[in-house]
């Protein structure tokens, strides 16, 4: 049993001490090496602007490493986290100072199978959106105007104040808004396809300034909510099959010009008008059908007269050809 244990050993210091085994350990560095190096370049090449600002620290944190005997790929791996975390924080910090800030722009649309008048009157009610809005905790309509949003992202809290610009009913509605983390102009707008089918257009510029959103940002987290946020409205809206509500006013340059109010009498002067004009083209396809159906009357007493006279006209002639034939 001593002499295998001995033999045992004596092949691995062989091995270790093997050429082969040497040469064989240097290259799966040097590919492990390859590995993490590119892997890390990708990664920072999606975040990165063209800008070195982080190679300089990258390159001394992997100086370091080597010399205090840490492995060739933990120093190449620390090197280049470095760089990232470096080329991140220049991303993220862009746009202080002379710069502009970052922005994104957000373009989504939505079919809805309902009527315009229905998808725009609920859009109206920010008060719900906290029932199919992921992350909105509560909305506060403070004005015809404006409102206070409360938002919740993981474990923080955001609070927005919005103020809308623009309001037509059934048509669009332009806002700004701005909070502590990031600011937003949007625009909605809302197109009839047919009786029972609405388009709703967004349009959103968007301003992070936090570094949870900036980073968010980086990746178009923020296209992907609203493109999420507006299959839940529509969600919302066709299930109830109605609006829950509405706010008819109308709004320009942030001003209100019309009042809920006077949006709501408004409407129903436009429906009883509406109606009226059914009716009338009703009474006056009536009255068409009338007229037809005289006029198909007149003709068919002409027909029977002109028949009638034909005839009276048929035998006197035949009276009058007799007696001759007779004298």
């Amino acid at each position: 049993m001593s002499e295998t244990r001995l033999s045992l050993s004596d092949f691995g210091r062989a091995l270790l001490t093997s050429p082969a085994v040497s040469r064989l350990g240097r290259e799966a560095t040097k590919y492990a090496l390859a590995r993490a190096t590119g892997l890390v370049d990708d990664l920072t090449e999606r975040l990165n602007d063209g800008g070195d600002n982080g190679g300089l620290k990258a390159a001394f944190v992997g100086a370091r490493g080597l010399a205090e005997g840490r492995s060739p790929v933990r120093a190449v791996v620390s090197a280049a986290m470095t760089g990232l975390k470096e080329q991140v924080t220049s991303a993220l910090h862009s746009g202080r100072g002379g710069g502009k800030p970052r922005m994104t722009v957000i373009c989504e649309d939505i079919d809805i199978g309902l009527p315009v008048d229905v998808v725009y009157n609920q859009w109206t009610q920010y008060e719900e959106f906290a029932r199919f809005m992921r992350g909105v905790e509560g909305v506060e309509r403070t004005s015809d105007t404006e409102t206070t949003w409360r938002l919740k992202v993981f474990a923080s809290r955001r609070t927005w104040k919005a103020v809308t610009r623009e309001q037509i009913p059934d048509r669009r509605i332009v806002w700004m808004s701005a909070g502590a983390k990031g600011s937003t102009r949007g625009v909605v707008t809302f197109h009839p396809l047919a009786d029972d089918l609405t388009r709703v257009l967004l349009v959103m510029e968007y301003y992070p300034h936090g570094l949870f959103e900036k980073t968010g940002n980086l990746w178009r987290a923020g296209g992907r909510r609203a493109r999420l946020d507006l299959k839940h409205f529509r969600r919302f809206v066709m299930l109830n099959g109605e609006a829950t509500g509405s706010w008819r006013g109308e709004i320009r340059d942030g001003a209100v010009v019309r009042h809920h109010d006077e949006g709501e009498q408004d409407d129903l002067e436009q429906s009883a008008r509406d109606d009226e004009d059914v009716q009338d083209e009703e009474y006056d396809d009536e009255v068409d059908e009338y007229d037809d159906e005289d006029d198909e009357d007149d003709e068919d007493d002409e027909d029977d007269e002109d028949d009638e006279y034909d005839d009276e006209y048929d035998d006197e002639y035949d009276d009058e050809y007799a007696a001759e034939r007779s004298g």
